[in-house]
């Protein structure tokens, strides 16, 4: 029988697992695929609904990633360019953000504050920033300190990656590289 103590203890435990001790489904997991032959090598197709993004390798193939994507009414859709690209990147909500939650975000609440990079910042380790006609639209492919996301439409509508799985395709994709989102 699970006294009420084992289980609190329990949940403690959970709860103070690091990131990287999640499991996710394997389906969520890099894998290579077959896809359209029709889609160029070297750019990326992201499917929200199905909650995997597709780095096109080669003529009717790809690498599949899982991803977490954007709330109801809070995804991005459409063609950008990767336009900047950034190693453990610093973040500030955008003020849409802070006003729909700002007890979430109160610490940026009538300040410039922006936080910095590293293990703790909602980017994780890697940022792809969305440009479209030369202007950032604020939206990216970014790590994420909650694993728990991939596979869910949870965001304040970036593209979340588990931070391994961002860091490979950082490496794998150039600048100015077409990102369509459907």
């Amino acid at each position: 029988m699970i006294t009420r103590r084992t289980f609190v203890a329990a949940a403690a435990a959970t709860a103070a697992l690091p990131a990287h001790a999640f499991e996710i489904d394997p389906v969520f997991r890099p894998q290579p695929v077959a896809i359209k032959k029709d889609l160029a090598p070297g750019q990326i197709l992201i499917l929200p609904k199905a909650h995997f993004l597709y780095y096109i390798t080669d003529e009717g193939q790809a690498m599949r990633y899982g991803v977490g994507v954007g709330k109801a009414g809070l995804e991005f859709t459409g063609t950008a360019k990767i336009g900047a690209k950034k190693k453990w990147p610093t973040w500030r909500p955008t003020q849409e953000m802070i006003e729909r939650e700002p007890r979430t975000y109160e610490k940026f609440v009538d300040n410039d504050y922006v936080q910095p990079g590293g293990p703790g910042n909602p980017l994780g380790s890697r940022a792809l920033y969305l440009f479209q006609n030369g202007r950032d639209t604020f939206f990216r492919i970014h790590g994420t300190t909650a694993p728990r996301s991939i596979g869910r439409s949870v965001s304040n509508g970036c593209i979340r990656m588990l931070n391994q799985h961002v860091e490979d395709l950082y490496e794998r994709v150039p600048m100015g590289t077409k990102v369509t989102v459907l």
